[in-house]
């Protein structure tokens, strides 16, 4: 799954490049938007949670404003109640060059952990997300 992203003016810090915690908030984005659109879950309503129990990234260089980025998306492991992502974060191709792979500048992982909203107490993942993460499941390195 790729998931376009525009850099905000507030993205930078103080050296001039997107701050690290924008990186985790591009993650979270990009996963939350994707099983949103992809199964009409409403996160302000659900009895399950998806709640982050786990992240981590790494850099390989550096981000700025503005910027086109593209946050690639893919699921390494799905278990009962928890889900494992895998994270790219690459600059968006420039016009009519979609097709040539871009560097990745920074690689993550997001673990979330499927649990009820009153109790938190983990539960199966639901069905319909279960659906949607199994078919972006590819085998980790």
């Amino acid at each position: 799954m790729l998931w376009p992203v525009l850099t905000r003016w507030a993205d930078n810090d103080m050296f001039g490049h997107l701050n690290n915690a924008v990186y985790y908030q591009l993650f979270d984005t990009a996963i939350n938007a994707w099983i949103t659109t992809g199964t009409g879950w409403d996160p302000l309503s659900t009895p399950a949670l998806g709640i982050v129990a786990e992240s981590g990234c790494r850099y390989f260089s550096e981000l700025h404003f503005p910027q086109s980025l593209t946050v690639g998306l893919a699921v390494t492991r799905l278990g009962r109640s928890s889900v494992t992502y895998r994270l790219a974060v690459f600059r968006a191709g420039q016009q009519g060059d979609t097709e040539r792979a871009q560097p990745i500048t920074a690689l993550g992982h997001w673990v979330h952990v499927y649990v009820d909203r009153t109790s938190r107490k983990p539960v199966p993942i639901p069905d319909a997300i279960r659906a949607l993460l199994a078919s972006a499941c590819v085998t980790p390195d």
